[in-house]
């Protein structure tokens, strides 16, 4: 093994715990950034280009026709091929975080649908389901079997959060582990259908899971109910006949506790295992190497890199599979850095530069990236509703890499605990869920008075029915103080004067006036 340290050139703060990396046509691509995408990327989805141990982040494209898609931290994900010798394939994506810490239970299938030199397309399409649909998750697996010529995805374990009914003002964000269901989901049909076994007692978060033909491996994966690490190790089995399938589960020795970590595959049959948790405050330094053979899992001990004292020291640290026997980790930055919440990154390459060529990636790998749920959501950011309806073809291709960094929002000057107006009274100690959309943060909007500032919703007195209009429409918010001051620079509107029609002058009736003269000439003339 050999570890190799990165440095992140552009776009560094949106590498976050929870992201996921996919891997299309040799290249590696990022998904799941810190915040809602922006203007100037609305896809949210980047290509890692690294080139002399220099990673820089250039955002990719989507087609006319795909729906949109959320940043999604922690989802589940792994890679259906329509054809075993076919090289075409597409990720599947269920559940996850959004930006603004909501729970996603969508499914959505994304694929490549055109590469040039400078820009690569993808497509997004959204899968309804029926049946059994899995609630609203994160930290899960979802893997994919092939047994008897058919195939079927798989989705265990995760969180959620408390429901709803379920809820107290001290207990409101409370996130709980999802029950120990299996769900078999048949995509050709959209149908979803849940198993119970006996030997499934927990619903695992941040499990690793393994899969091979028609037999799936869990390992590890963290229970909030009795805050332990399984060491079991789970075979899970499904056989697709003609009628209903059949689900065993089977506990089998030599499992490991660990939690949060990151599975790369090496080979066909081999695996290698990095990272993880052994409790919430001791990082897991050991690796190992899973190899399966013959419907057997074999599990033992590998050479561990030199691990650098960074990395040793630090509380935490994350990452994901980005294929090919490579691991992509990272680990907090100090705090006397200019960028407050950057990392530092390091890649992880297990095999030997002499087995580092082109491999046909038979088994389905799903890993949870390497970070426990620090909880530490992003801030519902204002400028979201700017790219709801975005198109990433409006935007040049020449402008691919020109992403800016610094569009990010500062959260230090836009934290949610602060005060907003003389009257607001929102305290994180008293604070208590006011909109159905908040969870644990109150909701804040935008004024664009001056250079912008935040103000609470609930402080400006916003129903929730205009607070959800301004955050989908493309409209500017004035907060109270500074919507007199907007309505005064206003330019009036110039109101069209009516056309009177001119009055016509009165003619004056000519009258013939006699001088005295003329009267006395025509008395002489009357009587002579």
């Amino acid at each position: 093994m050999s570890l190799q340290m990165v440095s992140t050139v552009s776009n560094s703060s949106l590498l976050q715990p929870g992201f996921s990396l996919l891997n299309f046509d040799g290249h590696v691509f990022f998904f799941g950034q810190k915040g809602w995408p922006k203007r100037s990327c609305p896809t949210g989805v980047f290509i890692l280009d690294i080139k002399q141990n220099e990673l820089k982040m250039k955002p990719a494209f989507f087609s006319k026709d795909s729906c949109y898609l959320p940043p999604l931290r922690y989802p589940a994900l792994c890679a259906l091929r329509s054809d075993a010798r076919n090289d075409e394939f597409q990720y599947i994506i269920h559940g996850g975080k959004t930006p603004n810490n909501d729970l996603s239970d969508k499914v959505y299938f994304m694929s490549l649908v055109s590469k040039t030199s400078k820009k690569m397309t993808f497509q997004c399409i959204e899968k309804d389901l029926g049946g059994d649909v899995p609630e609203a998750r994160y930290g899960h697996t979802i893997n994919v079997v092939h047994s008897q010529g058919k195939s079927m995805c798989v989705l265990f374990g995760g969180r959620s959060y408390t429901p709803l009914a379920q809820r107290t003002t001290e207990k409101w964000n409370s996130v709980v582990d999802c029950l120990p269901f299996v769900f078999l989901i048949d995509f050709e049909f959209g149908c979803c259908t849940s198993y119970i076994l006996p030997e499934l007692q927990d619903g695992l978060a941040f499990h690793v899971s393994i899969a091979r033909d028609d037999t799936i491996y869990i390992l590890g994966g963290h229970s909030l109910q009795n805050n332990t690490r399984s060491p079991n190790l789970y075979k899970l089995k499904i056989d697709l006949p003609l009628g209903s399938p059949a689900v065993t589960c089977t506990v089998l020795p030599g499992g490991i506790s660990v939690s949060s970590a990151v599975v790369t595959q090496v080979s066909d049959t081999e695996f290698v295992l990095v990272g993880g948790y052994h409790s919430d405050s001791q990082k897991r330094l050991v690796c190992n190497t899973i190899v399966l053979e013959d419907g057997k899992i074999e599990i033992v001990e590998s050479v561990s890199p030199e691990w650098t004292p960074d990395i040793k020291h630090c509380r935490m640290w994350f990452g994901c599979d980005m294929g090919k026997g490579s691991v992509l980790l990272g680990i907090p930055g100090a705090n006397k850095q200019i960028i407050p919440d950057a990392n530092y990154f390091y890649i992880l390459r297990c095999k030997g530069a002499e087995e580092d060529k082109e491999e046909e990636l038979v088994t389905q790998i799903c890993s949870q990236t390497s970070s426990e749920d620090p909880g530490d959501s992003t801030p519902f950011e204002d400028s979201e509703e700017f790219c709801f309806s975005a198109e990433a073809n409006s935007f040049a291709t020449d402008d691919a890499d020109t992403y800016n960094e610094d569009d990010e929002e500062d959260e230090s000057e836009t934290g949610y605990w602060i005060t907003c107006c003389a009257s607001c009274n929102i305290d994180i100690n008293t604070w208590v869920p006011f909109y159905s959309t908040e969870l644990n943060k109150p909701a804040m909007i935008l004024c664009s008075s001056g250079a912008g500032h935040w103000v609470h919703a609930q402080c400006m007195d916003l129903s929730e029915t205009m607070l959800l209009r301004l955050s989908e429409a493309n409209v500017k918010y004035f907060c109270n103080k500074h919507i007199d001051i907007h309505k005064g620079l206003q330019t009036p509107q110039k109101q069209q004067t009516l056309k009177k029609q001119p009055m016509k002058p009165l003619r004056r009736k000519k009258t013939m006036k006699l001088s005295m003269p003329t009267k006395k000439s025509f008395l002489r003339r009357l009587f002579e």
